[in-house]
Protein backbone atom coordinates (compact mmCIF):
# COMPACT_ATOMS: atom_id res chain seq x y z
CA UNK A 1 0.00 0.00 0.00
CA UNK A 2 1.20 3.50 -1.49
CA UNK A 3 1.39 6.26 1.22
CA UNK A 4 -1.16 8.09 -0.84
CA UNK A 5 -3.47 5.09 0.56
CA UNK A 6 -2.59 5.52 4.22
CA UNK A 7 -3.43 8.46 6.74
CA UNK A 8 -0.15 9.79 7.93
CA UNK A 9 1.80 8.74 10.67
CA UNK A 10 0.40 9.45 14.22
CA UNK A 11 -3.02 10.49 12.88
CA UNK A 12 -6.29 8.25 12.04
CA UNK A 13 -9.41 7.46 10.51
CA UNK A 14 -12.92 7.66 11.99
CA UNK A 15 -15.56 5.20 10.61
CA UNK A 16 -18.51 3.48 11.53
CA UNK A 17 -19.61 1.83 13.11
CA UNK A 18 -16.91 2.97 15.48
CA UNK A 19 -17.15 6.34 14.66
CA UNK A 20 -21.08 6.65 16.49
CA UNK A 21 -19.83 5.82 19.80
CA UNK A 22 -17.29 8.83 19.40
CA UNK A 23 -20.16 11.15 18.85
CA UNK A 24 -21.63 9.87 21.63
CA UNK A 25 -18.85 10.54 23.94
CA UNK A 26 -17.89 13.56 22.64
CA UNK A 27 -22.11 14.66 23.43
CA UNK A 28 -21.81 13.46 26.88
CA UNK A 29 -18.70 15.53 27.65
CA UNK A 30 -20.40 18.32 25.95
CA UNK A 31 -24.50 17.87 27.77
CA UNK A 32 -23.35 19.56 31.37
CA UNK A 33 -21.88 22.68 29.67
CA UNK A 34 -25.60 23.05 27.42
CA UNK A 35 -26.88 23.18 31.32
CA UNK A 36 -24.59 25.71 32.37
CA UNK A 37 -24.96 28.74 30.47
CA UNK A 38 -21.82 28.09 27.64
CA UNK A 39 -22.10 28.72 24.29
CA UNK A 40 -20.44 27.11 21.01
CA UNK A 41 -17.46 29.26 19.30
CA UNK A 42 -15.02 28.04 16.88
CA UNK A 43 -11.77 29.57 15.78
CA UNK A 44 -9.90 28.98 12.88
CA UNK A 45 -7.53 25.52 12.72
CA UNK A 46 -4.36 27.45 12.26
CA UNK A 47 -3.44 31.10 14.03
CA UNK A 48 -0.31 33.42 13.79
CA UNK A 49 2.44 31.52 15.23
CA UNK A 50 2.84 34.01 17.81
CA UNK A 51 -0.62 33.44 19.52
CA UNK A 52 0.90 30.26 20.43
CA UNK A 53 4.38 30.72 20.84
CA UNK A 54 3.30 33.95 23.41
CA UNK A 55 0.11 32.04 24.82
CA UNK A 56 1.52 28.60 25.46
CA UNK A 57 4.86 29.95 26.33
CA UNK A 58 8.36 29.26 24.79
CA UNK A 59 9.78 27.08 27.19
CA UNK A 60 7.00 24.20 26.80
CA UNK A 61 7.58 21.08 24.69
CA UNK A 62 4.27 22.02 23.29
CA UNK A 63 6.36 25.11 21.34
CA UNK A 64 9.56 24.46 21.35
CA UNK A 65 9.34 20.93 19.94
CA UNK A 66 5.81 19.67 18.77
CA UNK A 67 4.26 22.56 16.86
CA UNK A 68 3.42 22.22 12.52
CA UNK A 69 4.62 25.78 11.91
CA UNK A 70 4.65 26.83 8.32
CA UNK A 71 5.13 29.80 5.92
CA UNK A 72 2.26 30.66 3.87
CA UNK A 73 2.36 32.24 0.00
CA UNK A 74 2.18 35.59 1.82
CA UNK A 75 5.12 34.75 3.80
CA UNK A 76 3.14 34.65 6.97
CA UNK A 77 4.26 32.58 9.79
CA UNK A 78 1.14 30.36 10.53
CA UNK A 79 0.70 27.29 13.14
CA UNK A 80 -1.67 24.24 13.46
CA UNK A 81 -3.62 24.48 17.22
CA UNK A 82 -1.70 22.89 19.59
CA UNK A 83 -4.58 23.62 21.99
CA UNK A 84 -7.63 25.81 22.10
CA UNK A 85 -7.51 28.04 24.73
CA UNK A 86 -5.05 30.32 23.12
CA UNK A 87 -7.11 30.97 20.06
CA UNK A 88 -10.17 31.25 22.27
CA UNK A 89 -8.59 34.02 24.06
CA UNK A 90 -7.66 35.51 20.81
CA UNK A 91 -11.07 35.49 19.55
CA UNK A 92 -12.03 36.91 22.98
CA UNK A 93 -9.65 40.21 22.53
CA UNK A 94 -10.65 40.67 18.53
CA UNK A 95 -14.84 40.32 18.78
CA UNK A 96 -14.48 42.99 21.89
CA UNK A 97 -16.15 40.32 23.63
CA UNK A 98 -14.57 41.34 27.28
CA UNK A 99 -17.57 44.89 26.48
CA UNK A 100 -20.15 42.54 26.92
CA UNK A 101 -21.55 40.49 30.09
CA UNK A 102 -18.96 38.53 32.00
CA UNK A 103 -17.87 35.83 32.05
CA UNK A 104 -17.91 34.83 28.63
CA UNK A 105 -18.91 30.74 29.12
CA UNK A 106 -17.69 29.26 25.64
CA UNK A 107 -17.10 26.02 24.25
CA UNK A 108 -15.75 24.36 21.28
CA UNK A 109 -14.79 20.77 20.12
CA UNK A 110 -12.23 19.25 17.11
CA UNK A 111 -8.84 18.53 16.14
CA UNK A 112 -5.72 19.49 17.69
CA UNK A 113 -1.96 19.23 16.45
CA UNK A 114 1.32 18.07 18.09
CA UNK A 115 4.27 16.22 16.15
CA UNK A 116 4.88 13.83 19.35
CA UNK A 117 5.57 10.39 19.33
CA UNK A 118 3.11 8.61 18.09
CA UNK A 119 2.03 5.97 20.97
CA UNK A 120 -1.14 4.02 22.58
CA UNK A 121 -2.93 7.44 23.85
CA UNK A 122 -1.05 9.50 22.08
CA UNK A 123 -1.46 11.22 18.43
CA UNK A 124 -0.33 14.10 16.47
CA UNK A 125 -3.96 14.98 15.44
CA UNK A 126 -6.65 14.47 18.71
CA UNK A 127 -9.93 15.48 20.04
CA UNK A 128 -10.66 17.91 22.43
CA UNK A 129 -13.69 19.38 23.83
CA UNK A 130 -12.25 23.03 25.36
CA UNK A 131 -14.00 24.87 27.92
CA UNK A 132 -13.13 28.63 28.83
CA UNK A 133 -14.77 31.10 31.39
CA UNK A 134 -13.60 34.56 30.40
CA UNK A 135 -13.36 37.94 32.50
CA UNK A 136 -13.80 37.05 35.67
CA UNK A 137 -11.54 35.61 39.04
CA UNK A 138 -13.85 34.07 40.98
CA UNK A 139 -13.58 31.03 42.71
CA UNK A 140 -16.72 29.48 42.49
CA UNK A 141 -16.23 30.02 38.93
CA UNK A 142 -13.24 27.76 39.40
CA UNK A 143 -15.20 25.12 40.48
CA UNK A 144 -17.56 25.32 37.99
CA UNK A 145 -15.31 24.36 35.89
CA UNK A 146 -13.81 21.30 37.30
CA UNK A 147 -17.72 20.19 38.40
CA UNK A 148 -18.96 20.51 34.54
CA UNK A 149 -15.41 18.51 33.39
CA UNK A 150 -15.92 15.70 36.13
CA UNK A 151 -20.09 15.59 35.29
CA UNK A 152 -18.67 14.79 32.03
CA UNK A 153 -16.82 12.18 32.76
CA UNK A 154 -19.45 10.57 35.55
CA UNK A 155 -21.96 10.94 32.58
CA UNK A 156 -20.09 8.22 31.01
CA UNK A 157 -20.12 6.14 34.08
CA UNK A 158 -16.06 6.72 34.10
CA UNK A 159 -15.39 5.91 38.21
CA UNK A 160 -11.51 5.07 37.89
CA UNK A 161 -9.82 8.50 37.73
CA UNK A 162 -8.63 10.63 40.02
CA UNK A 163 -9.22 14.22 40.02
CA UNK A 164 -5.64 16.25 40.75
CA UNK A 165 -5.75 19.78 42.09
CA UNK A 166 -3.27 22.41 43.42
CA UNK A 167 -2.85 25.87 43.25
CA UNK A 168 0.50 27.38 41.32
CA UNK A 169 -0.01 30.78 42.87
CA UNK A 170 0.16 34.50 40.83
CA UNK A 171 2.28 37.40 40.57
CA UNK A 172 1.74 38.44 44.42
CA UNK A 173 3.54 35.19 45.29
CA UNK A 174 4.90 33.56 41.79
CA UNK A 175 8.46 36.28 41.83
CA UNK A 176 9.85 34.78 45.23
CA UNK A 177 9.13 31.14 44.44
CA UNK A 178 10.97 31.42 41.34
CA UNK A 179 13.82 32.32 43.44
CA UNK A 180 13.61 29.80 45.32
CA UNK A 181 13.23 27.43 43.16
CA UNK A 182 15.97 28.74 41.11
CA UNK A 183 17.97 28.58 43.83
CA UNK A 184 17.47 24.61 43.98
CA UNK A 185 17.71 23.63 40.71
CA UNK A 186 21.02 25.49 40.83
CA UNK A 187 22.33 22.73 42.58
CA UNK A 188 21.07 19.65 40.47
CA UNK A 189 23.09 17.80 37.99
CA UNK A 190 20.81 18.68 34.78
CA UNK A 191 21.32 18.40 31.50
CA UNK A 192 21.83 21.55 29.55
CA UNK A 193 18.19 21.78 27.23
CA UNK A 194 16.91 21.39 31.15
CA UNK A 195 18.83 24.49 32.52
CA UNK A 196 17.72 26.33 29.22
CA UNK A 197 14.29 25.31 30.04
CA UNK A 198 14.72 26.37 33.56
CA UNK A 199 15.85 30.05 32.92
CA UNK A 200 12.49 30.65 31.19
CA UNK A 201 10.62 28.95 33.63
CA UNK A 202 11.87 27.15 36.27
CA UNK A 203 8.73 25.74 37.08
CA UNK A 204 8.80 23.39 33.73
CA UNK A 205 11.95 21.46 35.17
CA UNK A 206 8.85 20.24 37.60
CA UNK A 207 7.14 18.51 35.08
CA UNK A 208 10.02 16.82 33.48
CA UNK A 209 8.79 13.00 33.71
CA UNK A 210 12.26 11.46 33.52
CA UNK A 211 13.40 9.46 36.88
CA UNK A 212 16.35 10.70 36.90
CA UNK A 213 15.44 14.16 37.24
CA UNK A 214 12.51 13.32 38.93
CA UNK A 215 14.96 11.40 41.66
CA UNK A 216 16.85 14.88 42.43
CA UNK A 217 13.58 17.19 42.90
CA UNK A 218 12.12 15.03 46.27
CA UNK A 219 13.14 17.91 48.23
CA UNK A 220 12.24 20.84 45.92
CA UNK A 221 10.17 23.76 47.02
CA UNK A 222 7.00 23.50 46.42
CA UNK A 223 4.46 26.24 45.13
CA UNK A 224 1.58 25.30 47.42
CA UNK A 225 3.31 25.91 50.40
CA UNK A 226 4.58 29.14 49.32
CA UNK A 227 1.23 31.15 48.37
CA UNK A 228 0.09 34.55 49.30
CA UNK A 229 -2.63 35.30 51.31
CA UNK A 230 -4.87 36.28 48.81
CA UNK A 231 -3.60 33.27 46.71
CA UNK A 232 -4.21 31.13 49.75
CA UNK A 233 -8.15 32.19 50.32
CA UNK A 234 -8.91 31.72 46.77
CA UNK A 235 -7.42 28.02 46.74
CA UNK A 236 -9.24 27.36 50.00
CA UNK A 237 -12.35 28.54 48.59
CA UNK A 238 -12.47 26.89 45.64
CA UNK A 239 -11.86 23.38 47.65
CA UNK A 240 -14.70 24.45 49.84
CA UNK A 241 -17.16 24.82 46.54
CA UNK A 242 -16.00 21.31 45.53
CA UNK A 243 -16.78 19.88 48.66
CA UNK A 244 -20.19 21.64 48.48
CA UNK A 245 -20.72 20.25 44.43
CA UNK A 246 -19.70 16.82 45.82
CA UNK A 247 -16.68 16.56 43.89
CA UNK A 248 -13.33 14.87 45.37
CA UNK A 249 -10.24 15.09 44.79
CA UNK A 250 -6.19 14.63 45.54
CA UNK A 251 -3.61 17.18 46.62
CA UNK A 252 -1.56 17.43 43.87
CA UNK A 253 1.56 19.53 45.04
CA UNK A 254 3.89 19.13 42.01
CA UNK A 255 1.42 19.16 39.53
CA UNK A 256 2.49 22.02 36.73
CA UNK A 257 0.64 21.23 33.16
CA UNK A 258 2.50 21.38 30.16
CA UNK A 259 1.45 25.10 29.24
CA UNK A 260 2.99 28.31 30.74
CA UNK A 261 -0.39 30.47 31.28
CA UNK A 262 -1.91 28.56 34.61
CA UNK A 263 -2.03 30.45 37.59
CA UNK A 264 -3.80 30.10 40.65
CA UNK A 265 -6.43 27.16 40.09
CA UNK A 266 -4.40 23.94 37.92
CA UNK A 267 -6.38 20.60 37.79
CA UNK A 268 -6.13 17.14 36.35
CA UNK A 269 -7.89 14.21 35.83
CA UNK A 270 -5.65 10.93 35.51
CA UNK A 271 -7.45 7.47 34.69
CA UNK A 272 -5.60 4.91 36.75
CA UNK A 273 -6.30 2.22 33.91
CA UNK A 274 -4.39 4.14 30.82
CA UNK A 275 -0.55 3.38 32.00
CA UNK A 276 1.72 6.08 30.88
CA UNK A 277 -0.63 8.04 29.26
CA UNK A 278 -3.10 8.44 32.18
CA UNK A 279 -4.35 12.17 31.51
CA UNK A 280 -7.55 12.50 30.19
CA UNK A 281 -8.16 15.90 30.88
CA UNK A 282 -7.25 18.94 32.69
CA UNK A 283 -6.85 22.57 32.99
CA UNK A 284 -6.86 25.81 35.38
CA UNK A 285 -6.73 29.55 35.68
CA UNK A 286 -4.67 31.86 33.70
CA UNK A 287 -4.77 35.40 35.10
CA UNK A 288 -1.94 36.76 32.58
CA UNK A 289 -2.81 35.13 29.05
CA UNK A 290 -5.10 38.05 27.68
CA UNK A 291 -2.44 40.66 28.34
CA UNK A 292 0.16 38.55 27.41
CA UNK A 293 -1.82 38.48 23.96
CA UNK A 294 -2.54 42.50 23.52
CA UNK A 295 -5.63 42.35 25.36
CA UNK A 296 -7.55 43.66 28.74
CA UNK A 297 -5.82 42.45 31.60
CA UNK A 298 -8.75 40.02 32.74
CA UNK A 299 -8.62 36.81 33.94
CA UNK A 300 -10.07 33.24 32.81
CA UNK A 301 -9.92 29.71 33.45
CA UNK A 302 -10.88 26.43 31.68
CA UNK A 303 -9.91 22.99 30.77
CA UNK A 304 -9.31 20.62 27.39
CA UNK A 305 -10.79 17.15 27.48
CA UNK A 306 -9.25 14.67 25.27
CA UNK A 307 -12.67 12.42 23.75
CA UNK A 308 -9.67 9.82 22.06
CA UNK A 309 -8.78 9.12 25.32
CA UNK A 310 -12.19 9.90 27.55
CA UNK A 311 -12.96 6.45 25.08
CA UNK A 312 -9.60 4.44 25.85
CA UNK A 313 -10.72 4.99 29.91
CA UNK A 314 -14.21 3.81 29.06
CA UNK A 315 -12.70 0.74 27.26
CA UNK A 316 -10.58 0.38 29.89
CA UNK A 317 -13.44 0.07 32.99
CA UNK A 318 -15.37 -2.14 30.32
CA UNK A 319 -17.87 0.29 29.70
CA UNK A 320 -20.37 0.55 26.80
CA UNK A 321 -20.69 4.48 25.26
CA UNK A 322 -24.34 3.92 24.93
CA UNK A 323 -25.28 4.97 21.14
CA UNK A 324 -27.98 6.91 20.65
CA UNK A 325 -29.77 6.60 16.52
CA UNK A 326 -29.35 4.33 14.21
CA UNK A 327 -31.71 3.04 11.54
CA UNK A 328 -35.54 2.29 12.31
CA UNK A 329 -36.64 0.92 10.03
CA UNK A 330 -35.05 -0.81 6.85
CA UNK A 331 -37.14 -1.49 3.98
CA UNK A 332 -36.62 -4.70 1.63
CA UNK A 333 -37.91 -4.74 -2.12
CA UNK A 334 -38.56 -6.63 -4.45
CA UNK A 335 -38.86 -5.34 -8.03
CA UNK A 336 -39.17 -2.33 -9.78
CA UNK A 337 -42.63 -1.49 -9.29
CA UNK A 338 -41.97 -2.68 -4.91
CA UNK A 339 -38.56 -0.38 -5.47
CA UNK A 340 -40.46 2.67 -6.51
CA UNK A 341 -42.90 2.08 -3.36
CA UNK A 342 -39.88 1.42 -1.26
CA UNK A 343 -38.48 4.70 -2.24
CA UNK A 344 -41.16 6.61 -1.63
CA UNK A 345 -42.03 5.11 2.01
CA UNK A 346 -38.23 5.61 2.89
CA UNK A 347 -39.23 9.22 2.25
CA UNK A 348 -41.82 9.76 4.46
CA UNK A 349 -40.30 7.87 7.00
CA UNK A 350 -37.41 10.39 6.86
CA UNK A 351 -39.51 13.27 6.95
CA UNK A 352 -41.48 12.39 9.91
CA UNK A 353 -38.12 11.87 11.24
CA UNK A 354 -37.96 7.88 11.44
CA UNK A 355 -34.40 6.64 10.84
CA UNK A 356 -34.57 4.69 7.61
CA UNK A 357 -32.86 3.04 4.98
CA UNK A 358 -32.96 0.33 2.08
CA UNK A 359 -31.01 -1.58 0.05
CA UNK A 360 -29.43 -0.65 -3.18
CA UNK A 361 -28.02 -2.11 -6.06
CA UNK A 362 -30.17 -4.91 -6.84
CA UNK A 363 -29.89 -7.45 -4.23
CA UNK A 364 -31.47 -9.97 -4.26
CA UNK A 365 -33.93 -11.48 -0.97
CA UNK A 366 -30.93 -12.82 0.68
CA UNK A 367 -28.43 -10.25 0.49
CA UNK A 368 -31.35 -7.31 1.08
CA UNK A 369 -32.08 -9.39 4.57
CA UNK A 370 -28.45 -9.41 5.70
CA UNK A 371 -28.07 -5.76 4.87
CA UNK A 372 -30.62 -5.06 6.81
CA UNK A 373 -29.94 -7.47 9.64
CA UNK A 374 -26.23 -5.18 9.99
CA UNK A 375 -28.31 -2.15 10.10
CA UNK A 376 -29.80 -2.91 13.56
CA UNK A 377 -33.39 -1.62 12.58
CA UNK A 378 -35.77 -2.97 14.86
CA UNK A 379 -38.34 -3.65 11.93
CA UNK A 380 -37.86 -4.51 8.31
CA UNK A 381 -40.52 -3.93 5.54
CA UNK A 382 -40.76 -6.73 2.98
CA UNK A 383 -42.71 -5.21 -0.30
CA UNK A 384 -42.80 -7.34 -3.72
CA UNK A 385 -45.21 -7.60 -6.31
CA UNK A 386 -47.22 -9.68 -5.04
CA UNK A 387 -47.55 -7.83 -1.87
CA UNK A 388 -48.60 -4.66 -3.73
CA UNK A 389 -51.34 -6.15 -5.80
CA UNK A 390 -52.58 -7.14 -2.56
CA UNK A 391 -52.43 -4.14 -1.07
CA UNK A 392 -50.22 -5.10 1.80
CA UNK A 393 -46.71 -5.03 3.29
CA UNK A 394 -44.96 -7.66 5.20
CA UNK A 395 -43.29 -5.96 8.98
CA UNK A 396 -40.75 -7.98 10.49
CA UNK A 397 -39.81 -7.39 14.41
CA UNK A 398 -36.12 -8.29 14.78
CA UNK A 399 -36.42 -8.87 18.13
CA UNK A 400 -39.00 -11.66 18.13
CA UNK A 401 -39.18 -12.63 14.57
CA UNK A 402 -42.57 -11.76 14.54
CA UNK A 403 -43.80 -10.35 10.83
CA UNK A 404 -47.46 -9.37 10.31
CA UNK A 405 -49.18 -7.77 6.97
CA UNK A 406 -49.74 -4.39 6.94
CA UNK A 407 -52.38 -2.63 4.59
CA UNK A 408 -50.11 -0.03 2.35
CA UNK A 409 -51.81 3.05 3.15
CA UNK A 410 -51.42 2.56 6.97
CA UNK A 411 -47.90 1.51 6.91
CA UNK A 412 -46.21 4.90 7.38
CA UNK A 413 -48.24 5.97 10.52
CA UNK A 414 -48.30 2.06 11.60
CA UNK A 415 -44.07 2.33 11.73
CA UNK A 416 -44.37 6.05 12.72
CA UNK A 417 -45.92 4.83 15.88
CA UNK A 418 -43.97 1.98 16.92
CA UNK A 419 -40.82 3.89 17.10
Amino acid sequence: MSDIQRAPKGTFDRLPPDSAAYLAARDALVAPLLTAGYGYVETPVFEETAVFSRGVGESTDVVSKEMYTFDDRGGRSLTLRPEFTAGVMRAFIEHRLYAGPLPAKLWTVGSAFRYERPQAGRYRHFTQVSVEALGVDDPALDAELVALADAGFRGLGLTDYDLQLTSLGDATCRPQYRELLVQFLAGLDLDEDTRRRAAINPLRVLDDKRPEVQAQLADAPLMVDHLSEGTRAHYDAVRQHLSDLGVTWVEAPRLVRGLDYYTKTTFEFVHRGLGAQASIGGGGRYDGLSAALGGPDLSGIGYAVGVDRTILAAQAEGLDIPVTGGTDVFVVHLGEEAKRFAVRLVGQLRAAGVATDTVYGGRGLKGAMKAADRSGAARVVVVGERDLAGGVAQVKTMATGEQVAVPLGELAESLRASV
